[in-house]
């Protein structure tokens, strides 16, 4: 998945909290998003203002399914309200690796997924 097929996906499902999420397509948002508010804090304090506003909900919506993606609960995300050790503990799951089939159904296979990628051909021996 590349940059704005993950941007597309992420706005297309605006405010699906089911369903899974890859690491590509979550980390591909999270730049996507601070870019977004990078140069919306550049123009000004109302341009940020209403960019937060913005990917307030697509942003909790993908880190809803991406920790669907690991088998964990979307109301994980609360832990962000916990001064910086909440914060590394979603960082920690954000990275782990997509899971099998679990109970918020089964991985997206895209050519992008670890388990569809071809191993290592045959070479000399």
């Amino acid at each position: 998945m590349n940059f704005t097929d993950a941007v597309k996906a992420c706005f297309n499902k605006y405010a699906t909290f089911s369903g899974r999420a890859t690491r590509p397509e979550f980390w591909w948002f999270v730049l996507f998003q601070m870019i977004v508010l990078v140069v919306a804090g550049m123009l000004g304090k109302f341009a940020y203002c209403l960019a937060v506003a913005a990917l307030f909900v697509p942003a909790i919506a993908v880190g809803t399914r991406r920790l669907h993606d690991i088998g964990k609960s979307g109301w994980f995300q609360l832990l962000y309200l916990i001064p910086v050790i909440g914060f590394f503990v979603l960082l920690y799951w954000f990275l782990q690796a997509s899971g099998g089939p679990n109970d918020y159904g089964n991985p997206e296979v895209t050519p992008y997924s670890p388990t569809v990628m071809p191993g290592p051909g045959p070479g000399p021996r």
